[in-house]
């Protein structure tokens, strides 16, 4: 597993050197989607509850709804955004060309990716973990019952060095059954190529819903890593960069505040400085980021708070029933928490 971790930091560095120019020729990124007339978001292959078409094509999900989020900021539409599906291969390098405006594509951040690709990650849209998803017929109860097993596992992910450094740690051995999309290793999980298959708990909830028997799967309670999941855009561009993080914060502020999509034309009224100040009531805070007052009025009256879009995506309203857990607000109880809009 050394040798895969070499090769991968050898691809991704390599790519970003051959990339970089491209990111510096693409400064503009404001201007360059103006003129587009769209954002253009990358997004997964598929995955239930963060980026996938619905039964009538439409993207839907917790990482789609920041695409829409900055496409409501900068033309005031919210659905002037073109999806452009990537692998977890293929997606940095999408970035890092000016294929796409975004990646926000259930990507972990972390050093390398932050410091070696050209990349900027904009905030935290779900704090995960990584664990583990086996069949209850194996009578599994613990990640410490799993040495000698053979485990499906995603290529191009952080995954692939977390399992390797948790086996190891714990002095045991397992077989990496690895594969290039995640629909392909959940189907080499049903098809008993494994007999675990490995992934953030979140995307482990997503792909278990899609098993023929879904209860015939479990998640164990064992988490082993830290998945700070969040929107990248390309470095070299300060202006994109603060659009797609305050276009993140926006809705995690008006949570705070009690605005939704349903009270925000209510709310404009309100004497809270602080809402005032979001609502573009006092003061215009897109200014500074070449946007109009109502940058934040367009997320929540069309995308809808943090709340709105975690609920209806991954959360108990959603086919996943994630519970906030950590990704509750700071006066929850959890730590999801934004900087204030002044």
């Amino acid at each position: 597993m050394r040798d895969n971790k070499n090769k991968w930091l050898l691809a991704t560095s390599a790519a970003a050197l051959a990339l970089g120019s491209a990111s510096l020729a693409s400064a503009n990124t404001l201007q360059n989607t103006l003129e587009r007339g769209a954002v253009q978001c990358g997004v997964s292959d598929g995955l239930p509850g963060f980026s996938a078409p619905d039964d009538q094509g439409e993207w839907q999900g917790l990482d789609v709804d920041v695409c829409r989020a900055v496409a409501a900021a900068v033309f005031g539409d919210a659905e002037a955004v073109r999806y452009i599906s990537l692998n977890a291969v293929e997606r940095f390098t999408a970035l890092q060309s000016g294929e796409v405006d975004i990646l926000s594509r259930n990507t972990t951040w972390t050093t390398t990716r932050d410091t070696t690709l050209g990349l900027n990650f904009t905030g935290v849209t779900f704090y995960d973990g990584q664990g583990f998803l086996v069949s209850r017929d194996l009578g599994v109860t613990s990640a410490k019952e799993l040495d000698g097993a053979a485990v499906c596992t995603q290529s191009g992910t952080t995954t692939e060095l977390n399992l390797a450094d948790y086996f190891r740690a714990n002095g045991m051995e397992f077989q990496p059954i690895v594969f290039d999309t995640s629909e392909q290793t959940v189907g080499g999980f049903e098809a008993g190529r494994c007999d675990v298959l490995t992934s953030d708990t979140s995307q482990l909830a997503a792909l278990r819903i899609q098993l023929s028997d879904p209860d015939g799967a479990v998640v164990l309670s064992d988490v082993i890593s830290k998945e700070p999941l969040g929107p990248s855009v390309r470095q070299g561009d300060d202006q994109w960069f603060n659009i797609v993080k305050w276009a993140l914060f926006a809705m995690i502020n008006a949570e705070e505040y009690g605005i939704t999509s349903e009270n925000v034309d209510e709310m404009r009224e309100s004497d809270n400085p602080n809402i005032a100040r979001l609502l573009g009531q006092d003061g215009n805070y897109g200014e500074g980021m070449g946007l109009d007052a109502n940058w934040a009025y367009n997320i929540i009256s069309q995308v809808g708070n943090y709340a709105e879009s975690y609920d209806r995506n991954v959360g108990m309203d959603s086919p996943l029933q994630i519970e906030r857990g950590v990704n509750a607000l700071w006066t929850d109880g959890g730590i999801m928490y934004a900087p204030p809009i002044r």
